[in-house]
């Protein structure tokens, strides 16, 4: 089993794996951007933050716009940084 792969448990207790395509902080708090393994298909990657509990780090899904909002703005900073930001205006 590949190291960045993670499987998950949604609310029906349906297990998914994960791809862990990119970790980064934003406002002093770390985030996973996650991608489905089994649908390669998928256009759009899954944010969470990383939490700690007495058991280790824990992925906590955002629930808040403006966290949301945030993290996609240091991903798409990073992404142009590094001169892989694809625009689909300069189709």
């Amino acid at each position: 089993m590949q190291e960045n792969i993670i499987s998950l448990i949604d609310e029906n207790g349906v297990e998914s794996q994960f791809e862990i395509i990119l970790t980064l902080e934003a406002e002093e708090k770390e985030y996973a951007i996650l991608m489905p393994v089994q649908d390669e298909e998928a256009d759009e990657a899954l944010i969470f933050r990383i939490d700690s509990d007495e058991e280790g780090e824990i992925l906590v899904p955002l629930e808040n716009d403006d966290e949301y909002e945030t993290v996609v703005a240091v991903y798409n900073t990073l992404m142009e940084e590094e001169g892989l930001n694809y625009d689909e205006d300069e189709q």
